[in-house]
């Protein structure tokens, strides 16, 4: 399973963060970036959520 984040959408406004900040992490660019490449199964309902509330649509869940 993977996460993409297209830094061309993002805008940073957090929801992804504010669900998992464990995973995500909206940095001094104003643009989420995955702070670990470990997701577990566990995870996947919210980093679907995650996905789903982005309110550009900049995530894409994989796998």
């Amino acid at each position: 399973m993977k996460i993409h984040i297209d830094e061309d959408k993002c805008t940073g406004h957090g929801v992804c963060e504010a669900i998992r900040e464990d995973v995500f992490e909206v940095g001094d660019d104003g643009v989420a970036h995955l702070i670990t490449e470990e997701l577990t199964e566990d995870m996947r309902e919210d980093l679907q959520d995650a996905c789903d509330q982005c309110p550009t649509q900049a995530l894409r869940l994989e796998g």
